[in-house]
């Protein structure tokens, strides 16, 4: 790491935690795993997992230090159900976790594959065991989806990342059921021109509470002549209208490095769908996908976070494309 720029993130040191090698049945890849920290203090992921088809399922992995000695389910967690949802004919991708102690169920937000491309779906869950699916909630082409925890003036907030060609950006939309859908807002955009997050963002784990605002780690697509690098940014929201941006960093503060992470079925991709926060309110953990091929692990500080944004971070570029 280059000395001159802050390192917000610093990778664990028996990265990749979780590969292929490491399931109790044959897969070709696991990658992009949702996280939440259970009340006994274990960590659950629900990984992607992609077996030789292409086509991807979730299954639980569990640690007690959500570091090493993972408990991985021996059979898929969650699968495709094309019959009942049709949408799902190839799979299902990207699992979002969110608490939601209004309902005291976790909901799973994830990226159904249909015939007509990618679409956002919801499923909630008590126990990772049994699923109440919803199907569809954001037709397709849309995905990189997660919920905030708790309503805002009344409405549950979904973040998610319909596609315009050939752009895509960052959308807000609100429902007083988790069923039905509207007031739909723009609330970041993808840069113009030689930017990291030049025409293509979309949103990594679920948003952050803190007392400054809605904290915001979202990828950014740069198209370069020898391919696509997937790399991490900041933004922060405001609490009680998240679709307005208070600041947005213009540098990436987390980049594929590692050859995990630079070789793959992908090159050249770190992509997080999940963290835990431990109980200090300030370390998270970060785990993301290496290269579609593996999990990571980075740790970080939310208020280091907080204060680069302070330092970085201009409102004058929070909505321009520019």
């Amino acid at each position: 790491m280059n000395n001159q720029h802050p390192e917000l993130f610093r990778r664990n040191k028996l990265n990749p935690i979780l590969s292929a090698q490491d399931w109790p049945y044959p897969i070709n890849s696991v990658f992009n795993a949702g996280a939440t920290r259970l009340a006994d203090g274990t960590t659950l992921l629900l990984c992607r997992v992609e077996d030789r088809r292409g086509h991807s399922h979730f299954t639980v992995a569990r640690s007690d230090n959500g570091k090493d000695n993972w408990r991985i389910e021996s059979r898929p967690t969650l699968q495709a159900n094309p019959e009942n949802f049709p949408e799902e004919v190839w799979g299902i991708e990207d699992p979002r976790i969110t608490y939601l102690p209004e309902l005291s169920k976790y909901a799973v937000i994830y990226t159904a594959f249909s015939r007509d491309g990618p679409g956002v779906s919801l499923a909630l869950t008590e126990d990772f065991h049994s699923f109440e699916r919803y199907g569809v909630i954001m037709s397709p082409e849309d995905k990189d989806a997660a919920l905030l925890p708790r309503r805002i003036g009344g409405q549950w907030v979904l973040i998610h990342r319909p596609v315009s060609a050939p752009r895509a950006h960052m959308w807000m939309s609100f429902s007083p059921d988790l069923h039905h859908w509207g007031n739909h807002k723009l609330m970041l955009e993808a840069r113009k021109g030689s930017w990291w997050d030049a025409n293509k963002i979309g949103l990594s784990p679920p948003p952050i509470e803190t007392a400054q605002g809605w904290l915001v780690i979202y990828h950014g697509v740069r198209q370069t002549a020898a391919g696509s690098i997937y790399r991490l940014g900041l933004a922060l929201f405001d609490l009680q209208a998240p679709e307005h941006c208070i600041k947005r960093g213009d540098e990436w503060i987390f980049g594929p490095q590692e050859a995990y992470e630079q070789r793959g079925d992908v090159d050249n991709v770190v992509f997080p769908c999940g963290y835990t926060i431990a109980p200090d309110g300030d370390t998270i953990h970060l785990y993301y996908g290496a290269a579609d091929t593996s999990i990571g692990l980075a740790t970080g500080s939310i208020d280091a976070m907080l204060e680069w944004l302070e330092r970085h971070g201009d409102q004058s570029t929070a909505t321009l494309s520019d």
